[in-house]
């Protein structure tokens, strides 16, 4: 057995402990004899005329018969050949001829028995068939029972997938390029969905991405990519990626990220940046894209090494949906996308745990139920913020069993359902400027609530608020009561101390009556307006007729100026985060991205659930090639593009031509006009969705009909409307005010 050191120093490798043999199998004697023979007639044998290498037995001669009867005859090739030959191949200069003797297998220096080549393990090669005894019988012997007690059982050690050794020993000269760790590292995050437009240098996560099973979906722009991937960090609690390139890819992303931001939807951004070693020297697409993105994100970093991605990733997840939820930026530099480092060196983040769930202070609920008990006419408003937190249910038993009357904000529609009788949505402005308490479940008091401040709230209303974040509690009036918690978890405070003992507000009341006689009075003109039989088309005569045929469980998009507010008093929801719109941010071509993204949760969790994006021909134009997007993954969408030629209102085909008779557009067409009648269902056409345009009631009835029956093929219905159709009449103005 060898020395204790040298045992150390070889270790365990088959290759190793061959050549530490190699001295120690000592041939017999008789062996040493015959190779000098050899040798002797070989250095003759090349002294003699290249010419006898040239020579051939000829067929049938005694020399070709003896040549050939020879056991382990060789052909007669020269040295020089041979040597040439074996030097190619990676073998040692064969011996000029003769019987050789046994040596142990020659490993080259490219092969191992532990690289996965396909090479059996070493075998313990028979003794000398010419020495039955000597020292060269003992050295074969003590040379096989070491190798056995190196290598161990064959199954376990050499064959066995999944074996300790094995695994080591692959892992231990395995690479892996910073591409593949960053797409392990959003699987590890349980990270599912990634949106983008691919180029240099991130493509290649998106490949890695795909590799591991996470859906990567090809968008047209960067803004539509990040709305994408910020409506799934709503829709399912984590955050979607947006893939973005260096420099003008990432300034795209931006405005995406700030309407994430703003509606405190969970988002992960992360861009490709210029190489490290070209920073300041005018780089390709050099920005300053971790100090940027730091104005619109909760957090913007870039990791130091191949080897902290998986830290910052997991960081950046969780600040994405701990607290008040946002966008999160990580920056990716160039050279760390192919950068090949070892596997082992890679260590992984768990998956961060799901926010932790606060609640609040148990006085500060006793308050609170305190003063709804004592209001007069109270009002519950539920936000956004309540969707978000899954609140819907605690929410609708304490609208139902308090007999409340409640608001919901654009996005709070369907957390309890539009249809309850508690709703009081059609008579919005009467609900909010009597109202004496006010509840906020996940609402802020900004532009959509006219900031709480009158006239269109009384002067001494009382406000209790209920929010994720504490920075929001008390802006722009000082509330009453602040809970500050999961609105989920405050709810169910809230329900406990108003039903211990049980209180409900009396149906009967002079408020209900009130509140009740506005409703009334606005759906009837609505109606009215709805009725009306000229052509073309009025604003409420579409909804109208759309709102009859929706499915209940459809997802419901919409934006545009009074395509999305006059939509948002029609087109009724019944489930919680169904309705997306332009938001907090109020944001303008948001509405396929995030059509997008609700098709594809709809796919995985509902197939057969269809989604409906109700756009303005305006609005239509900020992302209307992503139509190419959802053709290209058949996505379940009905567009309807409500045309009025303009933004805000725009003019008929005739009164356009005149005003163009005798000045160019640039001077004579107002700033809000479009082209009129334009075929936007054409676009669809023209990557082989279904199109539609429709002028009459009849044509839309039939047109959504056979959009709504064929799941096979997204479709598009362009719905011509009267340029000058405008909303009714409102007792406050929801905007800032104009004066066009």
């Amino acid at each position: 057995m060898p020395h204790a050191k040298s045992q150390r120093r070889l270790g365990r490798d088959p290759l190793l402990l061959l050549r530490g043999f190699k001295e120690r199998c000592a041939p017999p004697a008789s062996w040493v004899q015959k190779r000098l023979q050899f040798q002797k007639h070989a250095r003759r044998d090349t002294r003699k005329s290249p010419e006898r290498w040239t020579r051939r037995p000829q067929p049938g001669s005694p020399r070709a018969a003896s040549s050939a009867a020879r056991p382990g005859a060789r052909p007669t090739t020269p040295p020089d050949v041979r040597m040439r030959t074996s030097q190619s191949a990676g073998l040692k200069r064969p011996r000029a001829g003769g019987p050789r003797r046994h040596r142990p297998p020659q490993l080259s220096g490219s092969a191992s028995y532990l690289d996965g080549a396909g090479l059996s393990p070493p075998q313990v090669p028979p003794p000398p068939a010419d020495s039955a005894s000597g020292p060269g019988r003992r050295a074969w012997r003590v040379f096989g029972a070491w190798l056995r007690a190196a290598s161990g059982p064959r199954t376990s050690r050499w064959k066995m997938p999944g074996s300790d050794l094995q695994e080591r020993g692959e892992r231990s000269d395995e690479q892996v390029s910073g591409a593949k760790v960053i797409a392990q590292a959003l699987k590890e995050q349980d990270v599912r969905y990634l949106f983008g437009v691919v180029g240099i240098p991130v493509t290649e996560i998106a490949v890695a991405a795909q590799e591991l099973g996470l859906r990567y979906i090809g968008m047209r722009n960067e803004q539509a990519a990040c709305y994408a991937a910020s409506t799934i960090g709503y829709l399912t609690g984590r955050p979607g990626v947006c893939l973005v390139v260096s420099g003008p890819g990432l300034i795209h992303a931006l405005g995406g990220m700030a309407n994430a931001n703003m509606n405190c939807w969970p988002l992960i951004v992360i861009g490709g940046s210029s190489e490290r070693s070209q920073e300041t020297m005018g780089a390709f697409q050099e920005f300053p894209q971790v100090e940027a993105c730091r104005l619109y994100s909760k957090f913007s970093a870039r990791p130091s090494s191949i080897e902290a991605i998986p830290s910052v990733i997991e960081k950046a997840v969780r600040s994405s949906i701990y607290g008040r939820p946002g966008a999160c930026y990580v920056d990716i530099p160039a050279d760390f996308v192919n950068l090949q480092v070892n596997v082992d060196s890679i260590k992984y983040k768990e998956c961060c745990l799901p926010p932790p769930v606060s609640m609040a202070d148990t006085s500060a609920v006793c308050q609170a139920a305190s003063v709804i008990r004592s209001a007069r006419q109270p009002l519950l408003i539920v936000g956004k913020g309540a969707a978000y937190a899954r609140a819907e249910e605690s929410i609708r038993k304490l609208v139902e069993q308090c007999k409340l009357p409640f608001l919901p904000t654009p996005m709070g529609k369907g957390v309890v359902p539009d249809n309850h009788p508690n709703c009081v949505g059609a008579a919005r402005s009467r609900a909010l400027q009597h109202a004496d308490v006010i509840v906020l479940f996940g609402a802020r008091l900004n532009w959509i609530l006219h900031f709480g401040l009158p006239p269109r709230y009384q002067p001494d209303v009382k406000f209790i608020q209920v929010d994720i974040c504490a920075e929001e509690l008390g802006n722009n009036v000082k509330p009453a009561v602040t809970l500050l918690g999961d609105i989920n978890a405050v709810t169910k405070q809230l329900l406990e101390q108003l039903t211990k003992p049980l209180w409900q507000y009396p149906p009967e009341s002079k408020w209900w009556k009130t509140l009740r006689e506005k409703m009334k009075s606005n759906e009837a003109l609505s109606q009215e307006l709805a009725s009306k039989k000229s052509l073309p088309m009025n604003y409420y005569t579409v909804f109208y007729h759309v709102q009859e045929q929706l499915p209940q469980d459809c997802f419901v998009v919409s934006e545009g100026a009074n395509t999305m507010d006059i939509g948002r008093t029609v087109l009724q929801n019944y489930l919680p985060r169904h309705r997306l719109d332009a938001g907090t941010f109020g944001t303008m071509g948001v509405g396929l991205g995030f059509a997008i993204a609700a098709a594809l949760v709809a796919k995985d969790r509902n197939p057969g659930q269809r989604v409906i994006c109700v756009e303005g021909d305006s609005a239509f134009g900020f992302s209307g090639m992503e139509v190419e997007t959802i053709c290209r993954y058949n996505l379940p969408i009905v567009i309807l593009v409500v045309n009025n030629n303009g933004i805000y209102q725009g003019f008929d085909a005739d009164t356009w031509k005149e005003m163009l008779e005798f000045q160019d557009a640039t001077v004579r067409a107002p700033p809000m006009c479009l082209l009129p009648n334009s075929h936007y269902e054409q676009v669809m056409t023209a990557f082989g969705g279904k199109g539609y345009f429709v002028q009459t009631p009849e044509e839309l009835q039939k047109s959504l009909k056979q959009a709504l029956a064929d799941t096979t093929k997204p479709c598009l219905i362009n719905i011509l409307i009267e340029p000058q159709s405008t909303r009714k009449a409102q007792d406050f103005h929801w905007l800032t005010r104009s004066n066009m």
